[in-house]
């Protein structure tokens, strides 16, 4: 794995802007190419500065964004029209204002499915099998006071499940407790992935984060490490308040 690159910027706001800012040039070039970029999203307070910045553009872009295919690292799972969604967050922030096409959004199946939490992990990981494209184009994520990412949680049995690309998380320690969440398998399938963070309350997860020594029980955050190849570009992308333990 190669080391990660770190990017400090001097606020939230900085922050998503450059976030936003970047995403923007990496899909229009590989549209460019011909290619078709599958991205992961994120939820959390600064995945919506990211989104309502993204939105803000509207499809004033260079991005062609109904030819980008959006999935989500983790879901709440609660009824679809629930404020806790991510993917209700992303739509109202920013894919209905840049014209994503409907056909090209993933999302994991919600209670009104009427299916049980385990096989709503198992379709979303049969869905991803199925009209993934092997890898993200970029797959974002933020990090939480204790070092989660997605919904892997310290010391959760979901950490260790390496033999499909999705886990159904029932307990967990944050609410809504009821989850479905990628398993670093599947998380680690990606060209560049993003670790966004923004605040004081994350600098002591992010240090450990990136600390020389740690488990990833303690903070899964460190099993984000890409793809085996090393081919993986990991970014961290936090504002000053987020790196200054650092």
């Amino acid at each position: 794995m190669h080391e990660p690159d770190i990017e400090v910027h001097g606020d939230a706001t900085r922050l998503a802007t450059a976030v936003a800012g970047e995403l923007r040039r990496r899909l229009a070039a590989v549209q460019a190419r011909g290619e078709v970029p599958h991205v992961g999203l994120t939820g959390g307070s600064i995945a919506q500065r990211v989104h309502e910045e993204l939105g803000r553009r509207g499809r004033d872009s260079d991005v062609d964004w109904s030819r980008v295919v959006f999935w989500w690292g983790d879901e709440r799972y609660v009824a679809t029209d629930s404020e806790d969604r991510n993917a209700r967050q992303a739509r109202t922030a920013f894919l209905d204002a840049v014209g994503a096409d409907l056909a090209n959004v993933h999302e994991a199946p919600a209670t009104d499915s009427g299916l049980s939490l385990e096989d709503a992990a198992a379709a979303y990981g049969q869905e991803l099998r199925e009209h993934g494209a092997g890898a993200f184009e970029v797959l974002m994520l933020g990090i939480g006071p204790d070092g989660h990412v997605a919904s892997l949680f310290p010391g959760h049995p979901a950490l260790g499940v390496d033999d499909a690309p999705t886990v159904a998380v029932a307990d967990s320690p944050k609410p809504p407790p009821e989850r479905i969440s990628l398993t670093f398998g599947a998380l680690n399938r990606s060209r560049a992935i993003w670790l966004v963070a923004s605040g004081e309350e994350k600098a002591e997860a992010v240090a450990r984060a990136l600390a020389a020594d740690g488990s990833v029980e303690e903070t899964p955050a460190r099993g984000v490490t890409g793809l085996p190849d090393g081919a993986t570009a990991i970014t961290w992308f936090l504002d000053s308040a987020a790196a200054s333990r650092l």
